[in-house]
């Protein structure tokens, strides 16, 4: 018996857009895990640049949801960086507004 060889060559590629959406959501949610530790190791003494970073992490976050959803309506590309670009980002846009509730009614 031979061996079966498939090839499949096809123009898919992955698209800017998730790629930056991927890479977006990373740093949101490591620009919160970072504020928040170093919150925790002050006490819960927030400084102010712990605020102004949570808020552009807000601004990246939400800008690279928007990408991976349009990234995602996108025709013939690869799919998997969208769809990670969209959980990282859904995840920072979550945990903000988990740290403001908690903030706000003192959880």
């Amino acid at each position: 018996m031979g061996i079966k060889k498939n090839y499949i060559f096809t123009n898919k590629r992955y698209s800017e857009k998730s790629v930056m959406s991927t890479i977006l959501g990373l740093i949101s949610l490591g620009a919160l895990i970072a504020a928040v530790y170093f919150t925790f190791r002050a006490g819960g003494q927030a400084m102010v640049g712990y605020g102004v970073t949570g808020l552009l992490a807000a601004v990246f976050s939400l800008a690279g949801l928007t990408l991976g959803i349009m990234s995602r309506m996108e025709k013939d590309k690869f799919y998997l960086f969208s769809y990670i670009g969209i959980v990282t980002n859904l995840l920072a846009v979550l945990s903000i507004g988990y740290i403001i509730y908690a903030g706000v009614y003192g959880i």
